[in-house]
């Protein structure tokens, strides 16, 4: 045990949080989330019994995101027509507000959502029950 690290936070996501660059992305999915499919050439860590929001709010403690970037956080857009809500993100920029002043949220059509999904550096598979609740975030540097 360590002191002041979320208990959330397994060894193995500190190991590949530490081990992921400056550019590299982190998807966090929701219960619905194709993780293991979309995780064939990736890292893939489950944390079923836990929602985003407290996944997100552990990791941004020590993950810093890319100011480099536009919007190096990413949601995955709702399909047009579709008559869900989506107040989880109202949670979502809340929490990067908190630990990332400034730091912008943007939104991903939801099969380019999944074609960047291939391409992360690792996929925290979630048991979040909200619907649209994935993420991508983008690792900036630590000055």
């Amino acid at each position: 045990m360590l002191k002041g690290i979320p208990s959330i936070l397994s060894p193995e996501l500190l190991k590949i949080l530490m081990e992921m660059g400056h550019g590299d992305r982190l998807v966090i999915g929701d219960g619905n989330f194709p993780a293991a499919s979309m995780a064939k050439d990736c890292k893939l860590v489950r944390l079923d019994g836990h929602g985003v929001p407290e996944v997100l709010d552990a990791i941004l403690q020590f993950y810093p995101l890319d100011p480099y970037v536009e919007t190096p956080v990413s949601l995955m857009e709702v399909v047009p027509g579709d008559p869900v809500e989506t107040p989880i993100w109202d949670e979502y920029a809340k929490i990067v507000a908190k630990h990332e002043p400034g730091a912008k949220i943007g939104h991903i059509e939801r099969f380019q959502f999944y074609e960047e999904a291939k391409k992360c550096y690792a996929i925290i598979a979630t048991g979040e029950t909200a619907l649209y609740a994935n993420i991508i975030l983008q690792k900036g540097v630590v000055k």
